[in-house]
Formats: C-alpha cells, sequence, structure tokens
C-alpha cells in the first residue's frame, strides 16, 4: 500500500500524512519517534544520586506495570505483520539500534564524553529493552496474553538488570548539581567512572 492510498482511505492529504509520518513503516509503528528518546529521555530525568542503571531499571518497570507495548506487541496479529515484511523487521530492529545511539548521546552530551565506553554502556543498558521485546514477541507468537507476558517481563526485568549491576550500578550517578532532574546538566555533571575490570 502507498502513502497516496492511505491517505486517500483516511480521507486526507498525501502531504497531511506525510507530515506525521516521515516514513511510510511508521504508519505501522506510530510510536518509534517516543521509543527511541524513551531512554535516553529516563537518564536525563533521573535525580541526584541516581545512576544510569537505577534510572533505566525504574523506567523499565514504571513502563512493565503500565502495559507499555514499546516492551512488546500489542497483539499477535500486529507480531505476525512485522515478523513476516523485511521491511517492517528491519525497522523495528532501526528502531532499537536508534534508541541505543539516543542513550549513548545522552550519555555522552551528559558526561562530555564520547567514547568506546559511553557506547558500551549504553548498548548494555539498551540491551534489557531489545531482549525483553524479543521475549515478549515470541510469547505473544506462542499465543500468551498480554497479562501473562507481563507478567513474565515484570519479573525477568529485575533479574537482567542485577546482572548489570556488578558493572554499572555505581556508573553514571548523578552529581547534585542544584539543577532540578529532567533540567539539562553542564557536561561532567555525572560521574562517569571507568567500568571495573
Amino acid at each position: 500500500m502507498t502513502i497516496s492510498q492511505v491517505a486517500d482511505e483516511a480521507g486526507v492529504s498525501k502531504m497531511t500524512v506525510t507530515n506525521y509520518f516521515r516514513r511510510k513503516e511508521d504508519l505501522v509503528f506510530d510510536r518509534a519517534e517516543a521509543t527511541t528518546r524513551s531512554l535516553a529521555h529516563a537518564v536525563s530525568a533521573r535525580a541526584p544520586g541516581e545512576s544510569l542503571l537505577k534510572a533505566i531499571r525504574r523506567d523499565c518497570a514504571a513502563r512493565i506495570a503500565a502495559g507499555d507495548v514499546t516492551l512488546g506487541p500489542p497483539s499477535a496479529t500486529f507480531a505476525r505483520i512485522v515478523q513476516n515484511n523485511r521491511v517492517l523487521t528491519s525497522r523495528s530492529l532501526e528502531i532499537a539500534d536508534l534508541r541505543e545511539r539516543a542513550l549513548g548521546d545522552a550519555i555522552a552530551a551528559e558526561t562530555g564524553v564520547d567514547d568506546l565506553q559511553q557506547r558500551v554502556v549504553a548498548a548494555q543498558l539498551a540491551s534489557v529493552h531489545r531482549v525483553l521485546f524479543a521475549e515478549s514477541t515470541g510469547r505473544m507468537l506462542a499465543g500468551e496474553s498480554r497479562d501473562a507476558i507481563f507478567e513474565v517481563l515484570a519479573a525477568a526485568a529485575p533479574e537482567a538488570f542485577d546482572l548489570l549491576e556488578p558493572s554499572l550500578g555505581g556508573y553514571g550517578v548523578r552529581a547534585d548539581t542544584g539543577v532540578p532532574a529532567g533540567a539539562p546538566q553542564a557536561p561532567g555533571a555525572a560521574r562517569a567512572a571507568p567500568l571495573p575490570d
């Protein structure tokens, strides 16, 4: 289906559709932009004394409790549509990559350092969401209910974050700068200590 066909079906102009959805695939992934910013927002909004890991862990728990569709497909039909379409599968993977990159950019902007270590930290932190989404998708395709899936995610997420705790638990702890949580921080406001050996 073309964007013109979508516009005709919706009774709007093609320009209206492209104003809201830059890519045809985002008609399916309507939360793509919010998803790509989600982890970066979680770390940017963390309170003084809170590490990157703790902020992402807290945000993930809240999303699971709310049944957020960014942690798994809304239905088996949606999952099948994406799974059976190479373009949509590729876009789904791209969204996960963009979320990781945005997180790395947020860490780099906050610490004033953009190097391999910052990107590895971002990849590790983003990996939990990537794995939870894959688990959710597999279970949805197997016929499990969303409620049952989110119960599994609620148990699995803390275990996954616990695995990251020894290396990242004290990484990127936000300093008490007197700036309200969520406000832009000066570079270096978070302590990005070297990772343990």
